[in-house]
């Protein structure tokens, strides 16, 4: 009865979003200026920063909501922008499926690296981390640096810490942040890190995969437009390892990421609280172990 009053009120949003054609007439304006604009292409010492019509029309988006020129813009509108989201990407989804289909057999060639790509993503944690602590968090950078904070680890935090948990608050807090400004750096990102590491396109559409469907396609776009010649195989790639980590990342998350966060936190905790005491001169903090 509650999935069906769910599934229910999810189509009743769907619907409700599907009518309001102010928004929708807005976002095309986004889109067609977006793309007249086209993509540039920025050389700072030697790296050059490809700047994607996606990061126009979500930063034209963004001004419209603030700035608010358009009166019918609102908080409303928001959140149906994120409803019609989960509709929207499905295409998407199907054209890299459709792409990992054509280049199987190159997916194959790649071998267990292509598995283990998931295992890649607990560096973040390392480097994150230290970072979280640095800055003052305390058990909020287990629930920050633990996973990318998308929806799919959302469930398991709440359940294993609980809702009004620090660990929970620091999660949310990264998934705010995440919604708005994840697309745009992750492109920003990519573009950078392409030059620096000395790495097959192959690699770099691998890494794509993050399990995040919109950072997803942002990350594509930009790997793409550097590899035009690999571009079919990198979207190839990124679905596939995006899909192996929406299936294998919960797991790997629950038994791995997060007591290794837990373990990391405990014995980083102490020593950069000390060394935050004789930087910033500030009173010591026993945290909360």
């Amino acid at each position: 009865m509650g999935k069906k009053d769910e599934n229910s009120d999810g189509i009743d949003e769907l619907v409700a979003a599907r009518k309001d054609y102010k928004l929708h007439l807005t976002i095309l304006l986004c889109i067609v200026i977006a793309e007249y604009i086209g993509i540039y292409t920025i050389n700072i010492s030697g790296i050059n920063i490809v700047l994607m019509p996606l990061l126009y029309s979500l930063v034209l988006a963004i001004a419209f909501y603030l700035a608010k020129p358009a009166k019918w813009i609102g908080k409303e509108q928001s959140q149906k922008s994120g409803t019609i989201m989960m509709l929207l990407i499905g295409p998407l989804l199907a054209k890299l499926a459709i792409a990992s289909g054509q280049n199987i057999q190159i997916i194959f060639n790649a071998g267990p690296a292509i598995l283990l790509q998931e295992v890649g993503n607990l560096g973040t944690i390392f480097a994150a981390m230290p970072i979280a602590l640095l800055l003052g968090f305390k058990r909020e950078s287990i629930g920050m640096t633990s996973s990318i904070c998308r929806e799919p680890q959302m469930a398991v935090v709440i359940d294993r810490f609980g809702m009004d948990s620090p660990e929970t608050k620091g999660f949310f807090s990264v998934f705010l942040i995440g919604t708005v400004l994840g697309t745009p750096f992750i492109s920003l990102l990519v573009s950078v890190l392409v030059y620096l590491l000395p790495l097959h396109p192959y690699a770099f559409g691998m890494a794509c995969g993050i399990g995040s469907a919109s950072m997803n396609a942002a990350a594509v776009s930009s790997v793409s437009t550097i590899f035009p010649a690999f571009a079919t195989q990198i979207e190839a790639f990124s679905g596939m390892t995006n899909l192996i980590s929406m299936v294998t990342g919960m797991y790997v998350y629950i038994l791995i990421a997060i007591p290794l966060t837990e373990w990391l936190y405990k014995w980083l905790e102490p020593i950069i609280n000390n060394i935050r005491i004789k930087i910033f001169k500030i009173e010591e903090d026993k945290g909360d172990m």
